[in-house]
């Protein structure tokens, strides 16, 4: 495999990467990916890239390069990418998953289309993809933003999402669209996705499933346990909660360091916000505060202003999706729910 081809396809052109890093760039993604093909091809043997910080604060971290080519080669081959296929890049180049849409682009001489990651996508109605990595947030612009039902999404062959859950709302608009979805379980010290849920269609599952040479396991702490060629320990452990079919079908319950123990009982907070999901539009998210007699009590935190009546109606539906112990003691209006860069909740920045 060579991991260093001298050659890029950019917006169908053929363009020699030597000439292409040198020369002034006028956008600045066509900036930021001349850096990242310097570093690519400098003579380091890694990459370094930063973790998004949803667990924790953000940090660098060192991926040789073959395991990052390893992993751009596993999406080719499932998505049966061919030379000169058309692929869509529309996320920020700083993160794992913007750089492995170009190194996919060079390994399977694909034809990368940048474009912004704030874009409009009002191009895609004239212009078609054999697959598109976008966030949940991009995907549902599409859905809300397109003229017709289906009208620009249609162009795109293979919609991988990733970055953060697939909201219930925009996983129901995804059934009606021709497009195959997929949402992605990823991490940046795996080099992007291990494993895949496809999201519509006849196939369309609950579960993950893990692409070639990947194997999962669940923990002695219930959350999942990673197996893969190239890491420099055994497997990985991670924080996500885990229910695990076999060692290459699982799903993800919520993150362990997210768990509220209220009363004794443990809640998962994830859990709790997907069957609440369909009925709630505002932005919100499941937290605690601490109780004198509970340790914690669950809150249900809400972005917007505070409503009597809005209220009334959010109480009403907890008691009719909740359980009796998961239902929130109070619910709480803040101005905007914190975010990462990458669009996943930060909850450890909402504090009681």
């Amino acid at each position: 495999m060579n991991l260093f081809p001298s050659h890029i396809i950019l917006n169908g052109n053929s363009v020699a990467v030597s000439e292409f890093v040198e020369k002034e760039q006028q956008t600045e993604s066509e900036r930021q990916l001349a850096v990242f093909l310097k570093t690519w091809y400098a003579p380091e043997d890694f990459v370094e890239v930063k973790t998004s910080g949803s667990t924790g604060i953000p940090k660098v971290i060192r991926l040789k390069k073959e395991f990052v080519a390893a992993s751009a080669q596993r999406t080719i081959r499932f998505f049966h990418l061919k030379e000169g296929h058309r692929i869509l890049h529309c996320l920020p180049l700083k993160y794992i998953a913007g750089k492995l849409m170009v190194v996919r682009a060079l390994l399977g001489n694909l034809d990368l289309c940048m474009v912004e990651p704030t874009t409009d996508f009002a191009f895609l109605q004239n212009n078609k993809f054999r697959f598109a990595a976008m966030v949940p947030n991009q995907v549902s612009k599409i859905l809300n933003t397109e003229p017709g039902e289906n009208s620009w999404i249609r162009n795109i062959e293979q919609l991988l999402i990733g970055g953060s859950s697939v909201p219930q709302q925009v996983e129901k608009q995804l059934q009606n669209v021709s497009a195959a979805c997929y949402s992605s379980y990823a991490m940046t010290e795996t080099a992007t996705h291990i494993a895949l849920r496809k999201i519509n269609g006849p196939d369309a599952d609950s579960f993950y499933h893990c692409l070639n040479d990947i194997n999962v396991q669940i923990s002695a702490k219930e959350c999942l346990r990673i197996s893969m060629p190239g890491l420099s320990t055994q497997y990985i452990e991670t924080t996500d909660l885990a229910e695990v079919k076999d060692e290459k079908t699982f799903r993800i319950l919520g993150r362990s360091d997210n768990v509220i123990i209220s009363g004794g009982i443990k809640f998962s907070p994830e859990e709790l916000e997907k069957k609440l999901e369909p009925f709630i539009k505002q932005p919100f998210l499941v937290s605690s505060k601490p109780h004198n007699s509970l340790g914690q009590q669950l809150v249900l935190v809400i972005e917007g202003t505070e409503d009597k009546t809005l209220v009334e109606q959010l109480m009403c539906i907890c008691r009719q999706e909740l359980e009796k112990y998961e239902q929130p003691r109070q619910i709480v209006f803040i101005a905007e729910i914190p975010r990462t860069p990458t669009g996943k909740i930060s909850r450890k920045e909402i504090l009681f």
